[in-house]
């Protein structure tokens, strides 16, 4: 379900341009812990790429299976419930706000208990199964109501708003929700990695002068400044290697898991972070906002177009004329099918300039050797399958399978 609309395409296209899967590089070990990741195995024995695939397996079915939910769910809201159940609600309210706000809450916490056991299985009993997280099921079920507290409120905010600007805009509305969802998500960009992420990681920076040093030389003729080196305390939730470069302008910053810690070379570190210099230099971030500006104006006048003959009005406008409340899970249906439609165009041109910025960081480095270790190291931490399903990787990728990725280091 789309929980919140910055983009009514998917959360890919906002500015915080997270390191991908490859970004399991980026913290500094100490010198005990560079002799570990230099004695640590970088490839998967047999055991463990098959172990890797059937993780994937049951992922991806998990995946398709949240989609058949979301979508089953909210059909059933907008074609069958949405009319009886906004006149009810409207019996307690004088304003249409105040119902829409009513309609809102029983839509999106109705479909949090239809969709919660799913997403516990998922999100806990899987990945305790392959021994990939740390959480306990009350751990688990905390920072899993965090995390939907947070959407719901954003997701709250976003939807009224979207409303107020159909019923102020009229016609052109899908326009100004366009341009006004773009400015979110630069805002959205600039603030995650200082406000929202600290509420679930503990975030200290990283006094590392050889590691910065490192980042800086990378960064040498590119016109890419961050802010400085973060480390994100991942390992009370999960054993996999992450990291990110978030935010923009000011807050533009380098994120480590202290997870990555044991497990990755020096050299290993400077590669994968070459490869996100690469977004920078081939202009990935602004090409994606861009991107998602086009996605979302095509969204929102297709809900346009749907919505009109879904309420039988002639346009949308002050007044009588204005979109009825009722129409709120429709809207949020057509989002949800929509981003479902876009995503594997937006992961297929994602796919291109992850390989863009491998090329990019193969060749600013030279270290092929540690660029094929880092891959290797990830697959196994991550239990990421080298050669996954090709529904999952047209579907949910938005990175090439790290299989191919180590064959473009082979061939160099």
């Amino acid at each position: 379900m789309t929980d919140a609309p910055s983009d009514p395409t998917t959360p890919e296209s906002d500015t915080s341009a997270p390191l991908d899967e490859s970004v399991a590089a980026a913290a500094t070990p100490t010198t005990d812990e560079a002799v570990g990741a230099l004695e640590e195995p970088a490839e998967m024995t047999a055991e463990e790429r098959a172990e890797a695939k059937r993780y994937g397996d049951v992922k991806l079915r998990c995946d398709l299976a949240d989609r058949a939910i979301d979508v089953v769910y909210l059909a059933v809201m907008a074609l069958v419930v949405a009319r009886p159940l906004t006149n009810l609600l409207a019996g307690y309210s004088p304003y249409d706000t105040l119902t829409l706000v009513m309609l809102f809450l029983v839509v999106f916490i109705g479909h949090e208990c239809v969709s919660l056991p799913l997403s516990f299985y998922s999100g806990f009993v899987l990945e305790r199964r392959y021994g990939l997280s740390r959480l306990t099921a009350r751990g688990w079920l905390v920072r899993h109501f965090k995390r939907y507290g947070l959407s719901l409120a954003f997701s709250l905010v976003m939807f009224v708003a979207l409303f107020w600007l159909v019923w102020w805009t009229g016609p052109w509305w899908w326009l100004v929700a366009a341009l006004a969802f773009f400015a979110v998500s630069v805002i959205l960009g600039q603030l995650a990695p200082v406000l929202i992420l600290p509420l679930f990681y503990k975030v200290e920076r990283l006094d590392d002068t050889a590691l910065q040093e490192r980042f800086d030389r990378l960064c040498e003729g590119t016109t890419l400044s961050i802010e400085g080196v973060y480390r994100m305390d991942l390992s009370v939730e999960t054993v996999k290697a992450n990291a990110a470069l978030a935010g923009l302008g000011r807050t533009r910053r380098v994120l480590l898991g202290d997870t990555l810690l044991e497990h990755f070379t020096p050299d290993e570190i400077e590669v994968v972070f070459a490869h996100e210099v690469g977004h920078h230099v081939f202009g990935h971030i602004r090409k994606m906002m861009l991107a998602g500006l086009v996605y979302s104006a095509v969204g929102f006048w297709l809900c346009n177009v749907v919505l009109l003959r879904y309420t039988g009005l002639p346009a949308f406008g002050p007044g009588e004329a204005a979109l009825p409340v009722y129409a709120l899970p429709m809207l949020m249906l057509l989002l949800t099918l929509f981003g479902m439609v876009v995503e594997p165009l937006q992961n297929f041109i994602s796919r291109g300039y992850e390989r863009q910025c491998d090329r990019y960081a193969l060749e600013r480095t030279g270290m092929a050797a540690a660029y094929r270790s880092a891959f290797g190291k990830l697959a196994r931490l991550n239990k990421d399958d080298p050669e996954p399903n090709p529904i999952a990787v047209a579907l949910f990728e938005s990175h090439p399978p790290i299989a191919e990725r180590i064959a473009m280091a082979d061939k160099r």
